[in-house]
């Protein structure tokens, strides 16, 4: 374990607390229950990972990951949609 679990561990017992960290989940939408879209994206950019717990590290990788795939399935149906359109893009004559 890296030092600051250990004193995050000592801290949790010192006062009392369960040594797992549960205080994030009731403070909002965890990253798990939060949609892909604009706002995970938002909270993933904005997270300072340094300051993360093993266990929320955890759910932030998996989150940034479901992002990715949504990311990838909105590409690959505009590739389709640019492929598969049948229209010749547009010139205008002079």
């Amino acid at each position: 374990m890296s030092p600051g679990v250990v004193d995050y561990l000592f801290r949790q017992l010192v006062a009392g607390r369960a040594a797992a960290d549960v205080q994030w989940e009731n403070e909002g939408i965890s990253l798990d229950a939060q949609p892909e879209g604009a706002e995970l994206a938002r909270r993933l950019s904005e997270t300072d990972i340094e300051a993360l717990t093993p266990v929320e590290l955890f759910h932030y990788v998996r989150a940034a990951q479901r992002l990715v795939s949504w990311a990838e399935d909105l590409r690959q149906a505009a590739v389709g949609r640019y492929c598969h359109s049948g229209a010749e893009p547009r010139t205008e004559s002079p």
